[in-house]
């Protein structure tokens, strides 16, 4: 199940780090972090999921839950080869889930 329909105050810390209280199998809410860095790269300024080290090629990261289904989307400008920056959004319940509290990411997409 994708992460956001069971966790609360999801935020994104320093640019590419998931903070989120996420619920556990028994109710309860613990705070889980995950490294967005280890599952999203850059490829020609559009993220990539199963890439790394977006940020490292990234200017101008939010990060805002967003319309009437309050999709957790991740915004940047990424470089391409040619260092020419392009505006880029990835939807981060495609492939982050919640694992018994845990953050986590998961390599078939979600939706």
């Amino acid at each position: 199940m994708s992460f956001f329909r069971t966790a609360n105050d999801i935020r994104v810390d320093d640019g590419h780090i998931l903070v989120a209280n996420v619920q556990r199998e028994n109710g309860e809410f613990d705070e889980s972090t995950f490294d967005l860095n280890e599952c999203l790269g850059n490829n020609e300024g559009r993220f990539q999921w199963g890439g790394s080290n977006f940020s490292e090629s990234a200017q101008d990261i939010q990060f805002h839950i967003e319309g009437g289904d309050n999709v957790p989307v991740l915004r940047a400008r990424l470089a391409n080869s040619e260092d020419q920056f392009s505006d880029a959004d990835v939807n981060l319940a495609e492939h982050i889930t919640n694992n018994n509290g845990v953050l986590e990411y998961q390599e078939e997409s979600l939706l």
